[in-house]
């Protein structure tokens, strides 16, 4: 009796514990965006990345092609300038332009990717030139009240 009961205690530990494994290991591959080396740094500057934050979503076509890997605040020109990680088998031309985009309502942005048509591409460290800050939804509604609608 004592010997089955440590028997079951034994296993549920074991599958307790290869649950806990797995889950760590599906949570690393989905924030890490894949391995160590499957992807490219380009920074890009806005006027304002309200709603972004590190391991926001970085899209192209819709489709997750990256993810925000950090932020800073530029001291001479006070623009944000975020550095984003973008899969290695993603080119994105010099002439691409970044813009943020908001998830819904509730807050919650992304960087949305349009690329350009030029044949030279943005390279390990390069910088996208053409952005638009995020756009506050409250701040529009606020205007077409206030403005009668016109």
């Amino acid at each position: 009796m004592v010997k089955s009961a440590r028997l079951l205690e034994v296993t549920t530990g074991a599958v307790v514990i290869l649950a806990a494994v797995l889950f760590l290991s599906f949570g690393l591959r989905s924030t890490s965006g894949g391995g160590v080396g499957d992807y490219y740094l380009v920074t890009a500057e806005f006027d304002d990345v309200s709603g972004v934050s590190r391991g926001s979503e970085v899209r192209m076509s819709g489709v997750r092609v990256g993810q925000v890997r950090g932020q800073r605040l530029d001291s001479e020109t006070y623009f944000a300038i975020l550095e984003m990680e973008i899969s290695g088998d993603v080119g994105l031309p010099v002439d691409t332009s970044a813009r943020i985009s908001a998830d819904g309502l509730l807050g919650g942005a992304h960087v949305s990717l349009s690329p350009g048509g030029s044949l030279e591409m943005i390279g390990d460290g390069g910088e996208i030139l053409h952005t638009q800050g995020s756009v506050s939804l409250v701040d529009l509604l606020g205007r077409f009240i206030f403005s009668g609608g016109e």
